[in-house]
């Protein structure tokens, strides 16, 4: 049977009224699918965890991604498997179902419920900093990164951002390392998806993040230092504002958080020493 193309973006006709006629034409919108996530450790029955909107693509590495924000992967050697769906012969995989194997057994609190988790969706029911600090450290010193550098990754993001050049309705996240070089760049149509890609990215290729830079289209949440603190990435740089319980997490968790970085601009709102104002 032949696989299915799973496609970012989805073509549609439009009534375009530019203030004087109207004519119709094709434009491009960013998919939105459900894509379920199930787990299983050693020993361990198949459960699901979490059903979450989200564009087509990178699937394995949004998954992945997911159970490492929930504290239950920490490395690549956590992951046994990860695979679509099995079906019945002669059924069609729509590859909307995605399981991970993994090498460890798994905390039953993990399914305690099954997470619906919408394009915009927080932390999912945390909303405490302790419930945080259950699954991270607090991020130790690291060096300080030029000003200069850090102001300039935004638009160095836009840059990979192919979907939204597309679409102008998807979200982004890049990985940098300290000295500006652009490590990877994940699109969905939820922020947080495009964290779980990045994040999961990395475990899956074995790399480890520790000190390299997060750098978002949007706002900074509560939910997006978590994943960021869990994943070891030190300064998190956003086009947007950050959120109170961003910042507070954020100052207590030694993480840097620069917000409203645009046009060589920015505010920094948490641990300043990581960041060269010389530079």
């Amino acid at each position: 049977m032949t696989k299915p193309v799973r496609r970012p973006s989805t073509r549609i006709q439009v009534l375009v009224h530019d203030g004087e006629r109207a004519a119709t034409r094709t434009d491009e919108v960013v998919t939105e699918e459900p894509l379920q996530i199930r787990a299983q450790g050693p020993g361990q029955l198949l459960r699901d965890v979490a059903i979450t909107m989200r564009t087509p693509g990178h699937d394995f590495e949004l998954a992945v991604g997911y159970l490492a924000g929930e504290g239950a992967i920490r490395s690549g050697d956590d992951v046994r498997e990860v695979r679509y769906c099995d079906v019945d012969p002669g059924q069609p995989q729509l590859y909307n179902v995605v399981t991970v194997a993994t090498s460890r057994p798994l905390p039953d609190e993990l399914f305690g419920r099954t997470a619906v988790v919408g394009a915009s969706c927080g932390a999912c029911g945390k909303t405490s900093i302790d419930q945080l600090r259950v699954d991270t450290d607090p991020l130790p010193p690291g060096p300080a990164v030029p000003i200069s550098l850090l102001v300039s990754l935004p638009e160095r993001l836009r840059e990979g951002q192919s979907v939204f050049d597309r679409t102008g309705g998807v979200h982004a996240a890049g990985r940098f390392r300290s000295d500006g070089t652009r490590v990877a760049v994940r699109e969905d149509v939820g922020r947080h998806n495009a964290v779980d890609k990045l994040v999961g990215a990395a475990i899956l290729a074995g790399s480890r993040v520790d000190g390299d830079v997060l750098v978002l289209s949007g706002r900074v949440s509560f939910e997006m230092v978590q994943k960021a603190v869990v994943a070891r990435f030190s300064i998190v740089v956003a086009v947007s504002a950050p959120s109170s319980l961003a910042v507070r997490a954020a100052d207590e968790l030694g993480c840097t958080v620069l917000g409203f970085t645009r046009g060589g601009a920015t505010n920094v709102y948490s641990h300043p020493e990581r960041v060269d104002l010389t530079g």
